[in-house]
């Protein structure tokens, strides 16, 4: 019996070459057409030169222990303008997530009181030959800087950073700028801070001040002894306030601020978000 044509060819095709004649010659099938999986998609390019987990190391280096643009460019082998770019994106991001004012009265809310303190970060780029290093210039601390309010909760721990002011704003003047006392009044929450918001309001309470000079001697007037165990019962609510400052200022880019003053506000809240979430 003779075979078909085509048998015939089928036969006589080299055995390599079967599978290629028949995907030609046979309807492929839905698992024929599946093309093999695409590899994953790349983390850097020649555009992006560090992965998002290692820009989250570059920032928090930055913020965490102040490291140079020159330092982390060669740490990270990448050059300064990358390390700026790359910081600049970072600090953006964690400022948008910070917590308002509002956001603090809510979280204050459900604590028994809290604590209202002022804390100075000192700066070192200001135009002093100008004169417009003034507004800058603690009389307190004899030393540049922006002014920052702090709300801790009764154990110390930080509620809420304000966005920093010229260094020579008084705390009840910084205090009132922001809206802190009106805020803690409108909320119905106790505050205690130190003698500096004194006429702060109500719900702010301060320590008992020396009382004035006495007109036939000239010399202030001792505080009563029970005046004096209020003060350090007051002391002792007001002291783990303290603890706030020191958690924010454990952040060494917030040590001394080597950048200008108007960049200060991101700094701050970049950190306090770090904080919070920690």
């Amino acid at each position: 019996m003779r075979l078909p044509r085509s048998t015939r060819h089928h036969q006589e095709l080299p055995g390599a070459f079967l599978p290629v004649w028949h995907d030609r010659v046979q309807p492929s099938t839905p698992t024929a057409r599946r093309r093999p999986p695409r590899p994953p998609p790349r983390t850097t390019t020649r555009w992006r030169r560090l992965t998002a987990g290692r820009q989250a190391l570059l920032v928090v280096a930055h913020l965490r222990k102040g490291e140079t643009y020159a330092d982390l460019a060669t740490g990270f082998t990448i050059g300064r303008s990358t390390v700026y770019r790359y910081i600049t994106e970072g600090l953006t991001l964690l400022a948008a997530m910070a917590p308002s004012l509002e956001d603090a009265m809510a979280v204050a809310a459900g604590k028994a009181y809290v604590i209202l303190d002022g804390s100075l970060l000192r700066i070192d780029r200001v135009a002093m030959a100008s004169g417009n290093d003034r507004p800058y210039y603690s009389g307190k601390h004899k030393a540049h800087g922006v002014n920052v309010q702090v709300i801790a909760d009764p154990a110390g721990r930080l509620i809420w950073v304000s966005p920093p002011l010229p260094g020579a704003r008084h705390d009840i003047a910084a205090a009132r700028e922001h809206g802190i006392p009106t805020a803690l009044e409108n909320a119905g929450i106790q505050a205690f801070g130190d003698t500096g918001y004194q006429g702060a309001g109500p719900q702010v309470t301060v320590p008992q001040r020396r009382r004035r000079k006495d007109p036939d001697t000239g010399t202030y007037r001792p505080l009563s002894t029970a005046q004096k165990e209020v003060n350090t019962a007051h002391a002792r609510l007001r002291g783990p306030g303290e603890r706030a400052n020191a958690q924010l200022k454990s952040w060494k880019i917030l040590r001394k601020i080597r950048s200008s003053p108007n960049q200060a506000t991101r700094l701050v809240n970049a950190v306090q978000t770090l904080t919070l979430a920690g």
